[in-house]
């Protein structure tokens, strides 16, 4: 949405060409974000639905319109974050792509407001059985398949065995990288992506 992702990966562009619920487009992306704005200044707890339709310039009742609460409006965020800013390039090389992937993943996740919304939401998981499994529905698995890329493609191009658990592997190469921003905190910095991908591709090997 704003903020950091935008200036460290220059080469994702905005394209939206209408809106299949009738919405306004410029409305619409005003609230989410406006969502992701108040939720990076205030945390989850300081997002309420008159705040965000403050700060975008509409009507509450428009808001509630079109989203049920605020978590509705924090998962369409993320989501659309998600699609244009963290589907890895494809430069036709399995180390390359797995370095330039994992890197750009620890950034996206810890230091952009794409990321503060996703930790918010995986926080909030933890305390509503409910949303956690509309989210996980909705957002991690839409994840899950796009850290899984890079390693699909090198099995098309033969660069992996064709028999290769693609799931397995992705959790054991982007497992560490989540731990370490929603768990331990630890940096994540080249010298870890580069060992987690030379550990990878030396047991390939």
């Amino acid at each position: 949405m704003t903020g950091a992702a935008h200036t460290a990966r220059p080469e994702s562009t905005r394209r939206h060409h209408g809106n299949r619920y009738g919405r306004s487009e410029q409305a619409r992306r005003a609230v989410l974000e406006a969502a992701d704005d108040l939720l990076v200044e205030k945390g989850f707890a300081g997002v309420t639905i008159e705040g965000i339709a403050a700060r975008a310039g509409v009507a509450k009742q428009t808001v509630y319109r079109w989203w049920k609460s605020k978590t509705d409006i924090l998962v369409e965020a993320f989501l659309q974050d998600l699609t244009e800013d963290l589907t890895p390039p494809d430069h036709g090389d399995l180390d390359r792509d797995l370095r330039t992937h994992l890197r750009w993943l620890a950034f996206f996740l810890g230091r952009t407001d794409a990321g503060a919304v996703f930790r918010a939401l995986i926080a909030q998981a933890q305390h509503d059985p409910a949303f956690a499994a509309d989210f996980r529905a909705r957002c991690l698995d839409r994840q899950r398949a796009v850290d899984r890329l890079p390693l699909e493609r090198a099995v098309r191009r033969g660069e992996l065995p064709a028999d290769l658990d693609v799931a397995a592997e992705t959790e054991r190469l982007v497992g560490p990288v989540y731990y370490r921003i929603l768990v331990t905190g630890e940096p994540v910095d080249e010298d870890f992506i580069d060992g987690l991908v030379d550990a990878f591709l030396g047991g390939l090997r």
